[in-house]
């Protein structure tokens, strides 16, 4: 049994981890107890936030459930009362088992309330200041999205870029790492060093799926990449017509400075964090191997054929190396070296 949660609690936690993410739910359980369900809480929390803003509903009824979600970060207690109110809604658009967890979840609104008072503070003004973000990218209003003449929406300028990786993924590498550091009571230096740093991180794993689910985003009408940036190709990558070499190196460079300042972070956590480096080199390096695997396809990118997802032997090379460079710096930076000059080689 864990410090705070029960068993069924955490079962509940691990099988709902695997059911909105395998992958991540690969990563939760390298931490030590009790961060490994408090980081899957976190999670899970903002992938209700995520949900309501990937739901076909109007802006109004989004506004309504972020409002909710909101009541019950607040008081937890509430979320009984709310839930049962969500069951007949209509949440347009998402698949069932998204479903299923929007109106199903009371045992996480449990398990948010008998987290410690710190780390609950820690994830309500994070998932607060996400759900801030949403709620200014949605708001028509104020929205900064344009609106291809293939019916694409897609963010304007490169700041809308990097203000959405920000709030819907650099918040996280804000949230986690505090959690990770009243966890292994780390030192004030170290700890304003990885504070610095580490929405590196989040963004570039973010700007990581946005190239990897290019195709798909786009297939749901979407584009996450400025449309500063397609103007400078005529938007062909709109129309799955691809780039030119000079273009394509330009948005994966874009990424690889995220992922390379993401080194840094790694390195700043203390070895004694074995649990907490791991699981960040185990996001850190299948991000890499993608992005290599771009600049490898290169031809492929933004046409049809447009497909860099690593292969099942690669992410089990990623976990091998990542157990290799737990206590071994000078092994993560020569990998980050050799990746950085594979993918130079590419081009």
């Amino acid at each position: 049994m864990s410090l705070y949660f029960s068993n069924q609690q955490k079962e509940y936690l691990e099988t709902w981890m695997n059911n909105v993410s395998r992958s991540f739910a690969l990563i939760t359980p390298c931490f030590e107890e009790p961060l490994d369900s408090l980081m899957a809480t976190a999670y899970l929390i903002c992938r209700v936030a995520d949900n309501i803003e990937d739901s076909l509903q109007s802006f109004e009824w989004k506004q309504a459930r972020f409002a909710e979600l909101k009541l019950m970060m607040q008081e937890p207690l509430l979320a009984s009362n709310i839930l049962s109110k969500w069951l007949p809604e209509d949440w347009l658009g998402l698949e069932s088992i998204q479903k299923q967890f929007l109106q199903e979840n009371l045992m996480l609104w449990q398990i948010y309330r008998l987290m410690p008072n710190i780390s609950q503070t820690i994830v309500r003004r994070w998932v607060m200041t996400i759900i801030e973000g949403m709620e200014q990218m949605l708001n028509p209003l104020q929205a900064p999205i344009n609106l291809s003449d293939n019916g694409v929406r897609l963010l304007k300028t490169e700041k809308d870029y990097e203000d959405y990786c920000y709030f819907v993924a650099g918040t996280v590498g804000h949230m986690g790492t505090e959690l990770a550091i009243n966890q292994y009571n780390l030192s004030l230096p170290i700890s304003t060093r990885l504070i610095d740093s580490c929405e590196f991180c989040g963004k570039g794993l973010q700007k990581t799926n946005i190239i990897k689910d290019f195709r798909e985003d786009l297939n749901r009408g979407l584009c996450y990449l400025p449309d500063i940036w397609m103007q400078e190709v005529d938007r062909m990558p709109l129309y799955l017509q691809g780039a030119s070499k000079f273009w394509k190196k330009k948005v994966l460079t874009n990424v690889l400075i995220e992922l390379d300042k993401s080194v840094e972070y790694v390195k700043t956590i203390p070895y004694q964090a074995a649990g907490y480096r791991l699981a960040s080199l185990m996001c850190l390096l299948p991000a890499y191997q993608t992005i290599l695997s771009a600049a490898q396809k290169q031809e492929h990118l933004f046409t049809p054929q447009h497909n860099i997802k690593i292969s099942r032997n690669c992410f089990s090379d990623c976990i091998k190396d990542a157990k290799n460079m737990v206590k071994d710096n000078e092994a993560l930076l020569n990998y980050s070296q050799q990746l950085q000059k594979s993918i130079k080689q590419a081009f």
